[in-house]
C-alpha cells in the first residue's frame, strides 16, 4: 500500500475527479451516476458538453466518497468496464492527491513572480519542487521560497547533452507537470514526448495571431487594436498545441512598442495563472487538438 492509499484509508474519505470524453450517445450520464452512487459516492459537481458537431460527448464530475477502504487504483479498476462499455477516454484524479511541478524560466520573472505569490498565498494546492533555468538570474528568487534551482546552460552544441540531464531529473522528481513562465528556449521533439500533455506554455500574442519570437514588434508593425496572451499545451508545432486560456487588452496609435510589452506582461502572467488553476483543478481535456475547460 502506497502513502497516498494509507492517507485515505486513514481519513475515511476523499473526493474523485472524473474527466471523459467519448461518442455520443444515451445513457451516458445515468450510468455514471448509477456507478458514483453505488460505490459510496455523493456527486458535489457535475459538468458536461455535447459537441454536436462531432457528435461527441465530454464530461467532468467530482464526487466524494466517505467510510471506504480502497483508493485509487481499486476505484480505476471498478470504473474500467463502464469506461470500456463506452469505449470511452478517461481519467479519475483525486484532490487529496498534490500535483508535482516544475518551473522553467530565463530571464524574464513576471510569469514566474504570479506563480509564487499566488503559491505562497496556498491558491496552488500543489508541491513546486524545481525551478529549471538556463540562466542564473532567478536563483535568488528561487532561494527566497526555498525552492531547488537547476541551471542547466544550454548552446547549440550542448543542447540534447543539457534536455537530457532535464528529462532525467524531470523523471527523478515524477512530476505531473512542467511550466515554462517566459523559457526562452525550443524544446526538442525528444523532450516533448517524454511529456504529452503536461507542458504548459505562456506565449505572448494572442494565437494563432503572431507566433515565433517577438510579436509585441509584429503587432506594433501591423498597427493592431489590441494584444493577447495565450497558455496552451507544449506540441512539436510551434506555439499550436491545445490552448487552455486567453486573453486580451486594447491598445491604440499611441502605444508604442514598450507599452505593448508593459501591458502584455500583465496578460502573460494572468493568463497562465489562469490555465494553471484549470489544469491543477483537473478541468481541461484533451481532444484532437483542442480543448474543453469546463468552468
Amino acid at each position: 500500500m502506497n502513502p497516498f492509499e494509507i492517507i485515505i484509508t486513514l481519513k475515511g474519505f476523499m473526493t474523485a475527479i472524473l474527466l471523459l470524453s467519448c461518442a455520443d450517445q444515451k445513457g451516458l450520464v445515468a450510468s455514471i451516476a448509477n456507478f458514483i452512487s453505488d460505490n459510496g459516492g455523493n456527486i458535489v459537481n457535475m459538468d458536461e458538453h455535447v459537441d454536436s458537431y462531432a457528435k461527441m460527448f465530454f464530461i467532468r464530475v467530482e464526487w466524494e466518497i466517505g467510510g471506504i477502504l480502497f483508493g485509487k487504483d481499486e476505484l480505476h479498476s471498478r470504473f474500467k468496464p463502464l469506461a470500456e462499455k463506452f469505449d470511452a477516454k478517461w481519467k479519475i484524479e483525486f484532490a487529496e492527491k498534490k500535483p508535482k511541478l516544475a518551473i522553467f524560466v530565463s530571464k524574464y520573472d513576471h510569469a514566474l513572480q504570479e506563480i509564487l505569490w499566488r503559491y505562497k498565498l496556498d491558491e496552488f494546492d500543489v508541491e513546486i519542487l524545481s525551478i529549471i533555468s538556463n540562466h542564473t538570474d532567478l536563483a535568488t528568487l528561487a532561494d527566497n521560497y526555498n525552492i531547488p534551482f537547476y541551471h542547466f546552460q544550454i548552446s547549440k552544441e550542448n543542447k540534447i547533452e543539457q534536455e537530457g540531464k532535464e528529462i532525467e531529473l524531470l523523471k527523478k522528481l515524477d512530476v505531473d507537470l512542467i511550466v515554462l513562465a517566459r523559457y526562452m528556449q525550443i524544446l526538442s521533439e525528444n523532450f516533448v514526448s517524454k511529456f504529452p500533455n503536461k507542458i504548459i506554455n505562456i506565449h505572448h500574442s494572442f494565437l494563432p495571431a503572431f507566433i515565433g519570437g517577438n510579436p509585441y514588434k509584429q503587432a506594433y508593425e501591423r498597427g493592431v487594436k489590441m494584444i493577447g496572451a495565450t497558455s496552451h499545451f507544449v506540441t512539436n508545432d510551434l506555439d499550436e498545441g491545445p490552448i487552455i486560456a486567453q486573453d486580451i487588452v486594447r491598445i491604440s496609435h499611441k502605444d508604442s512598442v514598450k507599452d505593448l510589452v508593459r501591458k502584455g506582461r500583465d496578460l502573460e502572467r494572468l493568463v497562465l495563472a489562469k490555465a494553471l488553476h484549470s489544469f491543477l483543478d483537473h478541468r481541461v481535456l484533451v481532444h484532437k487538438g483542442k480543448t474543453i475547460v469546463f468552468e
